[in-house]
């Protein structure tokens, strides 16, 4: 395959198209970050709450081992800080659980709003640099195998719109049957203009 084009136009259009579809790629995993980190704020309610319940808990049963040890008493009077403390932990739980849950959330909404726009701009790169490189690989290895332009001047008067067929000759089908030289390389440069390569030098006529 060849991957650039010969002609200096089209491979700086085709190098500049490269250089975009870089920049677009990195565009949008920055805005991608951008989202994850916008919506991960959303768990700081959860984080707080975790926090709050943490501390109410370790209030709690600080206050509970307190007065355990007072005589007469038994766990009577640290038994009810022991519940608030477990209903603590279940609070810090709940906040821990809610903020995980947004964090996740968030790796998940940034992920797809880069990849998203990433992917479909990729897929449509690859197809059309894989079949520029399909085509002019396979150009290239006729021009090289044997620089007999007559099948390049065939298949330019079959694709080539008749404008430009029309600037090459009056009569192009006729001109390629009789050989003229100059027609065909003209016919076959149009052909292989759109492949993205050079004529060769030496043309063997027809």
């Amino acid at each position: 395959m060849k991957p650039y084009s010969d002609l200096p136009v089209r491979r700086t259009r085709q190098v500049l198209a490269d250089l975009l579809v870089v920049a677009w790629v990195v565009l949008w995993v920055w805005v991608g970050r951008a989202v994850q980190a916008a919506v991960a704020t959303l768990a700081e309610p959860g984080r707080d709450l975790a926090g709050a319940g943490s501390s109410f808990r370790g209030t709690m049963t600080s206050a509970g081992d307190s007065v355990d040890d007072l005589p007469l008493l038994d766990d009577r009077i640290a038994e009810p800080f022991r519940t608030a403390a477990g209903a603590g932990a279940g609070i810090e739980s709940a906040g821990n659980a809610f903020a995980d849950g947004v964090e996740k959330a968030a790796v998940v909404f940034g992920v797809v709003v880069a990849l998203v726009p990433v992917v479909v701009v990729l897929v449509w790169w690859l197809v059309v640099r894989l079949r520029f490189a399909r085509r002019a690989g396979a150009a290239q290895r006729f021009v090289d195998g044997a620089p007999d332009l007559d099948l390049f001047a065939l298949r330019a008067m079959a694709n080539q719109p008749m404008p430009r067929l029309a600037k090459v000759s009056h009569d192009p089908a006729g001109a390629w049957r009789r050989g003229d030289p100059e027609v065909v390389r003209a016919l076959a440069t149009l052909e292989l203009k759109d492949c993205g390569i050079r004529p060769p030098k030496q043309v063997t006529p027809a």
